[in-house]
């Protein structure tokens, strides 16, 4: 075969070969692609006995997860079942959800709007501030905000939204951290193991407050 027509063939091959990978890329996408409806009607099944119908739990050791980014909920959802994350309660609910549910249920719950909180504690919101804004210089904890944006938006697929959350919920995920009881997360883990209990009291309740 001559040259020219070889290079045409594998220029042909190579042509075809994308375009069945772009297929198969998009077959897969709308496989992938999360089902709102299916969601919503899951959760109503599963999860709306603890964090109410919109998702704005109105019971502060329960989370609030309207509005969270969903890839960090699915991330959650799976270490709960796995036991990566360890919760009893949770774990018999994630056992419950197959991969298809997490996702659908968490894209779901990033549609419902979250519901503002607020600060409690006057004498502590403003060392609250300063943890969040600026952390704590001398134990090299670093700022909140760094990472969960000055809002409390957080970063899509990357750090979790916290504002308005419960601080009651957010005060013991930290404590969990700093004693090891919630092993999922070795970043934050360090964090708040340089973290006292007031520390922890002060941050998390001008999180709740945070729009």
């Amino acid at each position: 075969m001559r040259p020219i027509a070889m290079k045409l063939l594998v220029s042909i091959a190579s042509v075809v070969a994308a375009f069945a990978f772009n297929v198969a890329h998009a077959e897969t996408a709308k496989v992938t692609k999360p089902d709102l409806a299916a969601g919503a009607n899951k959760y109503g099944q599963v999860c709306v006995a603890c964090h109410a119908a919109d998702g704005n739990s109105m019971v502060p050791v329960n989370p609030k997860l309207a509005q969270q980014h969903p890839e960090y909920l699915v991330k959650q959802l799976q270490e709960f079942k796995s036991g990566k994350r360890a919760n009893a309660v949770m774990a018999g609910f994630a056992a419950m959800l197959s991969d298809d549910d997490m996702r659908n249920i968490s894209y779901w719950l990033a549609t419902q709007k979250g519901k503002p909180g607020a600060a409690t504690e006057k004498e502590l919101v403003s060392l609250g501030e300063r943890i969040y804004r600026g952390g704590i210089a001398e134990r090299n904890v670093p700022a909140c905000a760094g990472c969960h944006s000055p809002n409390g938006a957080g970063i899509p697929a990357q750090f979790p939204r916290l504002s308005g959350q419960h601080a009651e919920y957010t005060a013991t995920q930290l404590r969990g951290f700093r004693s090891g009881e919630r092993g999922n997360n070795a970043v934050m883990m360090g964090v708040a193991s340089r973290m006292n209990d007031k520390e922890i009291a002060a941050v998390s309740d001008y999180i709740a407050g945070l729009r």
